[in-house]
């Protein structure tokens, strides 16, 4: 059965290869719909990757597809958020945006805290603990086994800041991950679509949004969900009209 496992494993990391490779060969022709279709038949045997992601993005991007590329772009910087090149790419394909979203600030401590702990993944963030976590212990073995007074005190200072480190890496951690589960993203789809002030049908148009745009899920009811702007404006839109970007992580 482990061997049938380790085939299946090995066959299924060659398909991705051959997909992927076949996929690049399509993009460097310019045969960006054919780049596409091979791409996708990747997500479909549930493979994801940033560079998958990334290389959709940039395909959509050539064909002037505003959500799809915006999509991919945002799913790729979720897998590597200190990409430069997503970054880079995700900015080009916003400028195909018909709508102007500007993005309100956050002010006060709770924007110093948010600044600093972004500045790295959660995932990240834990590593660090745990590096510190070695580096603390390492530092009591040589205290605790020191021969002299200045080593034992550089030793116990070495301490005292790892524990520092160690606390502030787990709180950025868990600071982290909270917003990433509370943020729910999303790209608008259809070429354009009215967010209502209520979850019906038949309520007051609040304004309109057009294909690309990144909203916030806050709330699901029936066939609608309540979103946000990046500007503060909310209301209710068709749950058919936006893909959540997290939806398959």
């Amino acid at each position: 059965m482990k061997n049938i496992l380790i085939i299946l494993l090995f066959t299924t990391q060659i398909f991705f290869a051959q997909s992927f490779e076949k996929g690049n060969k399509s993009y460097q022709k310019g045969n960006y719909e054919e780049a596409i279709v091979h791409y996708e038949s990747i997500l479909k045997d549930k493979k994801q990757s940033a560079e998958l992601f990334f290389n959709l993005g940039n395909c959509y991007f050539k064909l002037n597809k505003v959500a799809p590329a915006i999509y991919n772009f945002e799913k790729a910087l979720l897998l590597k958020p200190n990409d430069k090149d997503i970054q880079n790419n995700l900015k080009f394909a916003q400028k195909l945006q018909i709508d102007d979203i500007k993005e309100v600030p956050k002010v006060g401590f709770n924007r110093v805290i948010q600044d600093f702990t972004s500045s790295n993944h959660y995932n990240t963030w834990a590593w660090i603990a745990v590096m510190l976590s070695f580096l603390f212990l390492l530092s009591f073995v040589i205290y605790y086994f020191g021969e002299t007074t200045l080593l034992k005190r550089i030793f116990f200072i070495g301490m005292v800041f790892t524990i520092f480190g160690i606390i502030i890496s787990v709180f950025s951690a868990i600071f982290e991950k909270s917003n990433y589960d509370n943020d729910q993203p999303a790209i608008i789809f259809e070429e354009m679509t009215a967010v209502k002030s209520e979850p019906t049908e038949f309520a007051t148009t609040a304004f309109m949004l057009h294909e690309g745009t990144k909203v916030f899920v806050f709330e699901t009811v029936d066939n609608f969900k309540k979103i946000e702007l990046q500007d503060g404006k909310k209301g209710w839109i068709k749950s058919s009209a936006i893909k959540e970007i997290k939806r398959s992580f």
